[in-house]
């Protein structure tokens, strides 16, 4: 089986109807804001920024639009901790490929674990022979990437490197190219400059001036962390030197 050389999902496009209100949130974010269609690669698609930039609402919304559970999981799942979702989902417009998706899901880093809960209580298989709750954090996940994502499927992904170690995020890129070359598309908010190194992927970075087509190394991710790697001393001095007195 090869890689996908069309999208299951094409792109998303932004319908401003009833209900759209650029005064308040979320369509007053500057990634939503002028935001007309968000076009998606084959394959793997990167959406980075800032804290608070919007790109979790953006992913949420994505996710929901798509059909799946606003707090994680498969279509299938039905569980609601709390309904906070924005409404941004109801005006984004799906373009679908010819090929329709076998399997999906929606992996959210902060409600992982109400889906393992979920797992739990209702007896769902197909997540590895230990149960989510019996595992450390990272490794919970890594059975949710290891045993759960089949392939042949569109997984949403928001900020999957939560519980990952920078050896384990290495590990999940070598899973991520499996699954790609199994005919799957990664939609995929992150901050990790490692998972960003995934070769010919599409990175739209959101910024006070909305969200934009970046290279890999002009990502604020990648700048950061290369900096602070090359020049620790020099930033350690300015970050921790005291405020002056005067």
């Amino acid at each position: 089986m090869t890689a996908l050389d069309r999208p299951y999902w094409i792109e998303a496009r932004v319908e401003r109807r009833e209900g759209w209100d650029s005064d308040v949130y979320p369509f007053n974010l500057p990634v939503v804001r002028d935001l007309e269609t968000l076009a998606f690669h084959p394959r793997v698609t990167f959406i980075v920024g800032e804290n608070g930039s919007g790109k979790s609402t953006l992913i949420e919304a994505l996710a929901v639009a798509w059909g799946f559970n606003a707090e994680g999981g498969s279509q299938n799942f039905q569980l609601s901790t709390r309904a906070s979702h924005s409404p941004l989902h109801q005006h984004l417009r799906k373009v679908r490929g010819a090929l329709r998706p076998h399997d999906g899901f929606f992996l959210r880093a902060e409600s992982f674990f109400n889906v393992a809960s979920y797992v739990e209580d209702v007896g769902v298989s197909g997540y590895g022979g230990t149960p989510l709750h019996e595992q450390s954090h990272g490794e919970a996940f890594f059975a949710l990437f290891d045993n759960r994502f089949r392939g042949d499927g569109l997984y949403i992904l928001d900020e999957p490197e939560a519980a990952l170690s920078p050896q384990r995020q290495l590990s999940f890129l070598a899973r991520l190219h499996e699954l790609v070359l199994a005919r799957s598309q990664f939609i995929i908010a992150t901050h990790s400059p490692i998972l960003l190194g995934y070769p010919d992927a599409w990175i739209y970075q959101a910024s006070e001036r909305g969200l934009e087509r970046v290279d890999y190394e002009d990502t604020e991710h990648f700048q950061v962390t290369r900096n602070f790697l090359n020049r620790r001393q020099t930033f350690l001095d300015i970050l921790l030197s005291p405020d002056d007195e005067g």
